[in-house]
Parts: structure tokens; sequence; C-alpha cells
């Protein structure tokens, strides 16, 4: 009940900022659509609700953002320079990379934000050991340290911080 609680507290406060609004009929929407989402998927989304209590998590996160918006910047710069100068090397590859990450919400952050960013593509992973299975559009090492720090290094640490 506790997750559910948590879960509705969330949805509605995220309907009210995406929303800005405070008008009656707004408000009520919100707590009828935060109200169903919670009684319906309450149990699947957090796991360790005491996680949530811990402040230093959300300065973590929103020091990931713009981390995380760079990277991205950086990567279409380098894709976008690929595709108008031709005679610069591409060499697709999958390669295998290492994360310190166990929780489920941190390797699937990680996931997403490695395909989120243009030239990688998380293809799969094993919760087990820790890999990630990542195509790269230009593999120069097939190291496992080089390419997990090259691939996932920027992100990890800060999710680290964030989830575990």
């Amino acid at each position: 009940m506790k997750k559910k609680i948590i879960l509705f507290l969330f949805a509605f406060v995220l309907w009210l900022l995406l929303c800005w609004s405070l008008d009656w009929q707004h408000v009520a929407v919100g707590a009828a659509a935060a109200l169903l989402v919670s009684l319906i998927t309450g149990g699947l989304f957090i796991t360790r609700p005491h996680l949530l209590k811990n402040p230093t998590r959300y300065a973590w996160f929103l020091y990931y953002i713009p981390v995380f918006v760079w990277e991205c910047l950086k990567a279409n710069l380098d894709v976008a320079y690929r595709v108008v100068h031709p005679d610069l090397p591409i060499k697709p590859g999958i390669v295998k990379i290492k994360t310190r990450l166990r929780s489920e919400t941190g390797l699937t952050f990680l996931a997403n934000s490695i395909t989120l960013t243009p030239g990688t593509l998380a293809v799969d992973v094993d919760p087990e050991n820790g890999w990630l299975y990542i195509h790269w559009i230009n593999v120069t090492s097939t190291d496992l340290e080089k390419t997990t720090q090259v691939i996932a290094g920027k992100f990890e640490r800060i999710l680290e911080k964030i989830f575990e």
C-alpha cells in the first residue's frame, strides 16, 4: 500500500507540474488519473521506497541531466560530422561493457542513456553478471575496461549515486 501512495503522490505532482494550473478541474482529473495509475501499477515501479527519502539522490539526478544533455550533444555532433565527411572511419560492432550497477532501475537508466546517445545502442543487458552489449558506430577498442569507460563511464558514476 505504501508503494501505491508514493506512486500516487509522484504522479499527481507530475500532473500538476505539466498542466501548470490549480484550476479545480485540472486538479480533479489529475487526482483521478494518478489514483488510477497507482492502483493499477503501484506494485510494479517502486521496489525500494526507502531510497526516495534521501535528498542527495535528487541532487545527483539534477546533476545527471546536464551531463546527459552534454554527452548527447557531443555524440550528435560526432555522428553528424561522420555523415557529412564520409572519409571518417566507421567501424560498427557490438562490444561488451561491465557495469557496477545492480538495481533494475539503474541498469535501465544506463541502457537508455546509452541508447539515447547517438552512435550507440544497448542491444542486451545481463543483470546477473553486470554486462551490457552495445552496438557502437565506431569501435575504437575491444578492451573491456576502455570500452566501459568510453561508453558508460560518465553515466555510471552518477547513476550509481542515484540508484544504488
